[in-house]
């Protein structure tokens, strides 16, 4: 795909985020919507994966360490053709296979249960470590909350990977600034997050997460890197593409209503409609 493409398919998962958190009337909007371009650039350039075929031996595997955002995910994998676009709306219903965190054993494309924040960055190391071990060339990729990262397991995790020297490892930060409870940097400051990974012997590369042409070159700049994992500290902005869901901790975890939900996919189809005049 160009960069347009990317950023019209990038708005339609978007606007499958919302109507899903709609519809279930319960999930996590802000961090599902900051993260909408890297989910859209992994699933649709970057990763190794086949939708008719999601538990292929060789294809690269992606945790979603952060896995409240799992409308993102779940979005990202209807678009990209892994399960029918309208079992979005399904999303936390009863007996609909769309949980509220991912699910590995009954959602075609997800490689990971997770949902315990801290904990997924220590499965897609061992995934890493596997493959190593297995003589395996596929890559393992993971996205992390800014956070998610004042868990002390990720920096446990983060020292081994760095330990062994896992440069098939890529570790994402979507850096939005804000969690449940407001700024990250007031709750318990990760900061400076690049030089803490490059503590853990990481290849670090700053980039802005709405940035395609950005978000390119450091996945091909972090498959270039030999001896050490990568970690893409991603600055985004909470809730992306809504106008009243824009940097509000508010919408860490909150449905809209049906007015709102009305408001957010007209500000969608205006970008929508922006980026066919390209």
């Amino acid at each position: 795909m160009n960069k347009l493409e990317l950023q019209k398919t990038a708005n339609e998962i978007r606007k499958g985020i919302v109507t899903a958190v709609h519809s279930a009337k319960s999930g996590h909007p802000g961090g599902s919507l900051s993260a909408a371009d890297l989910f859209t650039y992994l699933y649709f350039e970057e990763l190794n994966v086949d939708p008719k075929e999601p538990d292929k031996a060789d294809r690269d595997r992606f945790v979603l360490s952060k896995g409240h955002c799992a409308p993102g995910l779940y979005s990202t994998l209807a678009y990209r053709g892994f399960f029918p676009v309208e079992d979005l709306k399904t999303l936390r219903h009863v007996g609909s296979y769309l949980q509220g965190h991912p699910d590995k054993k009954h959602i075609p494309g997800v490689d990971m249960s997770s949902g315990s924040l801290g904990q997924g960055i220590s499965a897609a190391v061992g995934m890493a470590l596997s493959a190593k071990l297995s003589d395996d060339d596929y890559r393992v990729y993971t996205l992390l909350g800014d956070g998610e990262i004042q868990e002390g397991q990720v920096w446990e995790a983060s020292m081994f990977a760095g330990a062994r020297n896992l440069d098939n490892l890529v570790v994402i930060v979507d850096n939005n600034g804000l969690q449940i409870d407001g700024s990250v940097a007031d709750v318990c400051s990760p900061y400076p997050i690049d030089k803490k990974f490059e503590a853990f012997n990481f290849h670090v590369i700053n980039i802005d997460a709405h940035d395609f042409d950005q978000i390119a070159a450091a996945f091909n700049e972090a498959k270039e890197t030999k001896g050490c994992p990568t970690a893409i500290i991603a600055h985004s902005v909470k809730g992306k593409g809504v106008s009243f869901m824009e940097n509000q901790a508010s919408w860490h975890g909150s449905a809209p209503n049906d007015e709102q939900y009305a408001v957010a996919m007209a500000d969608l189809e205006k970008v929508g409609e922006a980026l066919c005049q390209k």
